[in-house]
């Protein structure tokens, strides 16, 4: 909603938007932004961003 050129005006926040934003806050291992617009995108880059703590927790794990 701060850059107009980039989705048209009658786009209103839905649950997926809500939940990115919270998702990448709470995690910091993607951009905190919510800069992909839509939903698949978002759910992507979320499914991406757990992977990646799972992977880096057991890898951790391991080496303990």
């Amino acid at each position: 909603m701060q850059s107009p050129g980039l989705a048209p005006r009658t786009r209103e926040p839905h649950v997926a938007d809500y939940l990115y934003l919270a998702f990448t806050d709470t995690t910091a291992f993607s951009p905190t932004d919510v800069l992909p617009l839509s939903r698949w995108a978002k759910l992507t880059m979320m499914l991406q961003s757990a992977v990646t703590g799972f992977v880096v927790a057991r890898a951790v794990d391991v080496l303990r």
